[in-house]
């Protein structure tokens, strides 16, 4: 059954490999990789240019197959011996887990209030409450002022707020970040991740961040680092 404590695992692999292609031009991406991430935490991916940080942050995202292995998500098994047990992958993306990625990719034409709420209208919801639901998460994240601008028209760190919001617009237990910093200045860095540490707490959610970004290191509770596939460190790190 979904849901649980705060003992029950939002994102738990187990044995998790992903390889592409076969005989000699077959390269093995993830090679058995096993973790738990539970509510409330923020932890980093680490690790050298294909290391298979990305693989495994798309596989957690139900965007990529597992060539072998299982993985629970809100503690449902979705995936067993590299096989998706749910028909509606889309669905669970949208129920589930938020993206955030380096590059805000908020839509130009579209103001901050509804590049945020698009994502609820994409679910169903009307239009009258995808946008309340827009405004209040706008006015979380401190970037409320800033409801009516454009894209074009928002900071760097402002813009990447707006994401983060476009990212929980559906209540997402599980968020996926994918560089989150690399294009922001340390003071801006540490502000986005500091509004992810207060997500986490506050709704209870999990954040699993890809990251070389050092500057942030600090506002991790724990860090995996993968190489060659593998997961060969997981170090405790925030109080």
């Amino acid at each position: 059954m979904a849901g649980g404590g705060p003992d029950h695992a939002l994102v738990r692999l187990d044995r998790i490999s992903k390889h592409f292609g076969e005989g000699e031009t077959r390269v093995d991406a993830l090679r058995e990789v096993s973790l738990d991430v539970y509510p409330g935490q923020v932890v980093a991916l680490l690790g050298p240019s294909g290391s298979g940080k990305t693989t495994l942050l798309n596989i957690i995202g139900c965007i990529l197959d597992a060539s072998s292995g299982a993985m629970e998500v809100d503690g449902e098994t979705v995936l067993r011996d590299g096989q998706w047990l749910r028909p509606n992958l889309r669905q669970l993306r949208l129920d589930k887990i938020g993206f955030i990625f380096q590059f805000h990719n908020l839509i130009p034409f579209l103001d901050a209030t509804d590049n945020v709420a698009l994502v609820l209208r994409l679910a169903g919801a009307d239009h009258a409450v995808a946008r309340a639901r827009a405004t209040d998460l706008l006015d979380y994240l401190e970037v409320g002022h800033r409801r009516s601008a454009m894209p074009s028209k928002l900071s760097g760190g402002e813009a990447q707020r707006v994401a983060i919001a476009r990212a929980l617009a559906n209540r997402p237990r599980i968020i996926l970040a994918d560089e989150p910093t690399a294009a922001l200045d340390s003071k801006r860095a540490e502000i986005v991740m500091d509004l992810l540490r207060k997500v986490a707490l506050e709704q209870e959610a999990a954040i699993i961040a890809v990251t070389h970004d050092e500057k942030i290191f600090d506002r991790f509770d724990r860090i995996f680092s993968l190489r060659d596939g593998r997961l060969e460190a997981d170090t405790a790190h925030a109080d």
